[in-house]
């Protein structure tokens, strides 16, 4: 991943050190230089820009204004030499903030940290464009299953069944939970214990803290147990 940046600083030595920072920073790209936000504030609306490194203190517009007045997509890190800015610079989002003079490493764990952002950014988006089928192994054939149709999914060993509302039998494939629970997309399935994943949706009773599938009570383990409190929290 590329990050598309611009510098906006009006101190010529502070701009010329973020620009060979940025050069050798392999996954950012410099798409502008600016000595002012005015300046930055009219070439803006025609750029696609995802990191900004952004000066506080300056004539006309300072930074804290112009962050605000920024695309949502956009990140800023500020870079300042006053560090009695830091929490006003976090109340508006930002994602870091750089106090000068300014090192190279601590540039780069900034970067990393606005790389990291949009990583998770990417991904989620994928997960919006979620799949509703799966093909798993199973008798040397390969079976699609349809997500909505799942109802848990226990493991065992070197295997797992994969129990469906429109199968009378689990389905048996030689597949580890975590390959399993990586397949499958977060917003509907949830791991409960180390032997169980369930459909969130297809929870229906839950009996002394244990999910009832017909005859089947599936325990939660110590370690899912707040993640699956929060989910109840949401829906109750």
């Amino acid at each position: 991943m590329i990050l598309n940046c611009i510098i906006v600083d009006d101190e010529p030595l502070a701009l010329d050190l973020l620009e060979s920072y940025i050069k050798k920073t392999p996954f950012l790209k410099l798409t502008g230089r600016y000595s002012s936000a005015m300046e930055a504030l009219k070439e803006l609306p025609d750029k696609q820009v995802d990191v900004i490194f952004l000066d506080i203190q300056m004539p006309e517009l300072n930074g804290i204004e112009f962050s605000k007045m920024v695309n949502e997509h956009t990140r800023i890190i500020f870079t300042t030499a006053f560090d009695q800015y830091a929490l006003e610079g976090f109340r508006v989002n930002a994602l870091d903030y750089l106090l000068k003079p300014i090192s190279y490493v601590d540039f780069l764990q900034a970067a990393n940290k606005a790389l990291q952002w949009f990583e998770m950014i990417q991904k989620s988006n994928v997960k919006s464009d979620e799949i509703d089928s799966i093909f798993v192994k199973s008798d040397y054939k390969l079976i699609q299953i349809e997500l909505k149709h799942i109802r848990y999914i226990e493991g065992l060993k070197d295997y797992i069944k994969i129990y469906t509302d429109d199968h009378p039998k689990p389905i048996l494939s030689l597949m580890s939970m975590k390959a399993m629970e990586e397949l499958l997309p977060s917003s509907g399935f949830m791991r409960v214990h180390r032997s169980y994943i369930v459909h969130k949706d297809k929870i229906k009773v839950i009996d002394r803290g244990r999910i009832v599938f017909d005859k089947t009570y599936i325990p939660v383990s110590d370690s899912y147990k707040v993640q699956f409190q929060a989910f109840l929290d949401k829906r109750t």
